[in-house]
């Protein structure tokens, strides 16, 4: 069992790996997403720099990248869902995958924030939990335009759904949950100053930058 932990991983980080929004942006625009705009390699400095198009595109294949490599276990052993062995097995490719989307291999090691994989990692781990975090970015955003401040309230709301809410009793789960959310705090540390100061980027999804 323990091949299949180590064989699951390598493909976890694979997934991650994939760096959606450089490979976006040189293949169609001849343009290499990490030297522009706030020069991260995620589906929100898309849609700043190429737009909403291209956007949409890196932000579900990201979140796809997260979904894929949390169920895949499912259909490459034969574990059954709802044990505790396939929810570890499923925090482990979860955490990979966003491992491999923040340090890609095949970008230099140089990815984005790995906000759209957790959400995708959060949606095949516990539907119910991603539906909530949705729900809360959603509200955050659009009341403040800040794409980051949604991520960060999100993030924390995660772990507080998963013990309070949907009372999960999966030490691992738990553990993970905290971590996941630890991750996109830290990766959102300059974001954070800005807000604190006032000049942090406000954003419109569906229309112009702000």
């Amino acid at each position: 069992m323990i091949s299949s932990y180590i064989i699951s991983g390598i493909i976890a980080y694979l997934l991650g790996s994939i760096p959606t929004a450089v490979w976006v942006g040189k293949s169609f625009y001849n343009v290499d997403i990490r030297t522009e705009g706030s020069k991260n390699a995620g589906a929100t400095n898309t849609f700043r720099v190429l737009g909403k198009k291209p956007g949409i595109i890196v932000l579900l294949i990201d979140i796809l990248k997260g979904v894929t490599a949390v169920l895949l276990p499912l259909f490459l052993y034969n574990l059954t869902p709802g044990t505790a062995e396939y929810a570890n097995i499923k925090v482990i490719t979860g955490i990979l995958a966003v491992v491999g989307h923040i340090f890609p291999i095949y970008a230099d090691f140089n990815g984005g924030k790995g906000v759209a994989t957790s959400l995708g990692v959060v949606i095949g781990i516990s539907p119910p939990a991603a539906g909530i975090c949705i729900g809360l970015f959603l509200i955050v955003f659009i009341a403040s335009q800040f794409v980051s401040l949604g991520a960060i309230v999100a993030s924390i709301a995660f772990p507080i759904t998963i013990v309070l809410i949907l009372k999960e009793e999966n030490a691992s789960m738990i553990a993970f949950s905290l971590i996941l959310a630890v991750a996109v705090i830290l990766a959102h540390k300059k974001n954070i100053k800005r807000l604190l100061a006032g000049n942090e980027n406000k954003m419109n999804l569906f229309g112009k930058k702000s």
